[in-house]
């Protein structure tokens, strides 16, 4: 099975803002997989499982996130640039007349995206499933390579997250709620990789471009 995003899971086009188009998308979710793909392959060949059974989940989606990101700089024709580690927003735009500064987050199956705190700004959002090397899926099964499911594209405001600061967190965590998930306009959805029980619903409100939390 081919490594990229499939032509059919794209909606919502009049949906894309700040400077991200389906090109960019397309080319930078690809070259995120080669990344992917010749990082496990180096594990593999050392003996070592791949890179989801090697670092933490919440470490996963950061790295997915930060090679995301690298890629979309890459794919965008200079209209971005990196803001560099742990600096709010993630992508910088090179003119403020044809971009808008984006912050990336990636979250796993249907976890909602999270930070440290709630930021306003443009959001662009991944999200993830772990199946099997040739796309083979199935859900509440996890595996161990990474495909996308999911991408959102919209800008929230300070009270779309959910702050909790509880004992035994790790610090602070600001939480996307179902109201700043539902500002989040879905641009594409593979319903191959849907962790949710009816996906044809979830499909069919995505391309009527009404509000999913």
């Amino acid at each position: 099975m081919s490594r990229e995003l499939r032509v059919h899971g794209f909606v919502n086009d009049k949906c894309y803002i700040a400077g991200i188009t389906k090109d960019t998308l397309v080319h930078s979710v690809r070259a995120a997989y080669l990344v992917l793909d010749a990082i496990d392959e180096t594990l593999l060949r050392q003996g070592l499982p791949r890179l989801s059974r090697l670092v933490e989940l919440a470490n996963l989606s950061s790295m997915v996130g930060n090679i995301l990101a690298n890629e979309i700089v890459k794919a965008s024709s200079s209209l971005f640039r990196r803001a560099g580690a742990h600096k709010y927003q993630d992508l910088r735009a090179t003119d403020p007349r044809t971009a808008e500064d984006i912050e990336v987050k990636v979250a796993l199956e249907s976890n909602k995206p999270k930070g440290h705190l709630p930021k306003e700004g443009c959001y662009l959002t991944f999200r993830y499933v772990l199946a099997g090397c040739s796309g083979e899926y199935k859900r509440g099964d996890r595996q161990d390579v990474v495909w996308i499911w999911e991408i959102r594209l919209g800008r929230l405001s300070k009270e779309h997250f959910n702050l909790s600061n509880t004992t035994g967190d790790s610090g602070k965590t600001a939480v996307v709620n179902a109201s700043g998930l539902g500002e989040l306009r879905v641009l594409y959805f593979d319903d191959a990789f849907s962790p949710y029980a009816s996906p044809e619903a979830y499909r069919n409100r995505a391309e009527a471009n009404i509000t999913i939390a």
